[in-house]
C-alpha cells in the first residue's frame, strides 16, 4: 500500500511522527508536510506567483519525508504530483493532529483540508487528532488503538463514496480510561469572546501550545494588538451522538464527512420552487 502523510503542525511535531511510525505497519509512508505551523487554514491553497521552498529530509524516518513551505493543503497537493506516478498513493492520512478537531473546530482545521483535497482527487482520506495542544502530548493510546481502527476502517470502505472523509478524535485521557470507540455525527457549537488585547504576560502555557505561535508585529502609529482565543459554547442537546461531547465523556470518535457540501434537502425543497 503506498500512502501519503501531512499535517497542520509542521514536520517537526512529535504527532506526525508517531503517525508515520503506526503506518509504517500497513505500507510504503511518504511524508509531505509544512515548514512551519498551519493550524485553522482548512482547505487553503498557497495560489500566487511566488516561490515555495521545499527540502527533502533523509534524516527523517520511518518512510520519505520532505517539508514544503506552503499550507497543509498544498502539502499534499506536492505530494500527489512530485512522489506519486499518476497521483495515485491508496491513501492518504493527515494528523495526527495536537488539539482537538471535533464540532465546529473541523470547520477550520487544515488537518482535515489537508485530507479533504486527497478526496478531491478520488484517494481514501483519513485525518487523526488528539484533544490535546501541547507539543508534549501523550499518543500512548493512539498508538495502541488507532491501527486497529485503520484496519477495520480499510477493510470495510464503501466502493462508490466520492468525498468521504474520515475524522477521527481521541480523547487526551489514558488509554485504560477510554471507553471505546463511537461512530458520531459533527457537533454543534460555536465560539464567543474571541478576540483579546495582546498581553505577552497572559499567554501562559500557551505558549506551549501548537495553537498559538508568538509572531512579533511591528505596530504602525495608531494601530493596537490582538489575538483569537475565545470560549467555546456547545449548541448540541445529543451527547450520545455529538463527537465532541462524546470526546469529553472518555469515547474516540469516528465521524464520516463529505467535502460536496450541497444541502440536499434544501436542494429538493428549491427544486419545487418557481424563480
Amino acid at each position: 500500500m503506498k500512502i501519503l502523510l501531512a499535517n497542520d503542525d509542521g514536520y517537526k511535531a512529535r504527532g506526525l511522527h508517531v503517525l508515520a511510525k503506526i503506518m509504517s505497519g500497513f505500507g510504503d509512508v511518504t511524508v509531505v508536510s509544512p515548514k512551519f505551523h498551519q493550524s485553522a487554514m482548512s482547505a487553503a491553497v498557497s495560489l500566487g506567483v511566488k516561490q515555495l521552498a521545499y527540502k527533502d529530509l533523509p534524516e527523517e524516518g520511518p518512510g520519505k519525508w520532505t517539508y514544503l513551505d506552503a499550507t497543509p493543503a498544498s502539502c499534499v497537493k506536492f505530494g500527489l504530483e512530485f512522489k506519486y506516478e499518476n497521483r495515485n498513493p491508496d491513501l492518504v492520512v493527515t494528523g495526527i493532529n495536537h488539539g482537538t478537531n471535533a464540532s465546529t473546530a473541523a470547520n477550520y482545521s487544515a488537518t482535515l483540508g489537508a485530507a479533504e483535497e486527497a478526496a478531491i482527487n478520488g484517494i481514501k482520506a483519513i485525518g487523526v487528532s488528539l484533544c490535546d495542544f501541547r507539543s508534549d502530548a501523550d499518543f500512548s493510546a493512539i498508538e495502541a488503538m488507532l491501527p486497529g481502527i485503520i484496519a477495520k476502517l480499510l477493510d470495510n470502505w464503501p466502493e462508490n463514496s466520492p468525498g468521504l472523509v474520515y475524522n477521527i478524535n481521541f480523547p487526551a485521557i489514558p488509554l485504560e480510561q477510554i471507553k471505546g470507540v463511537k461512530i458520531a455525527r459533527q457537533g454543534l457549537g460555536h465560539w464567543i469572546k474571541e478576540f483579546e488585547t495582546w498581553d505577552e504576560s497572559s499567554l501562559g502555557d500557551l505558549q506551549d501550545s501548537f495553537l498559538w505561535q508568538h509572531y512579533r508585529v511591528n505596530l504602525e502609529d495608531g494601530e493596537k494588538a490582538v489575538f483569537m482565543r475565545g470560549t467555546f459554547v456547545n449548541d448540541d442537546p445529543a451527547p450520545d451522538s455529538a463527537d465532541h461531547l462524546l470526546l469529553e465523556n472518555g469515547w474516540v470518535t469516528i465521524a464520516p464527512f463529505n467535502i460536496f457540501l450541497t444541502d440536499m434537502k434544501e436542494y429538493t425543497r428549491l427544486s419545487k420552487l418557481s424563480f
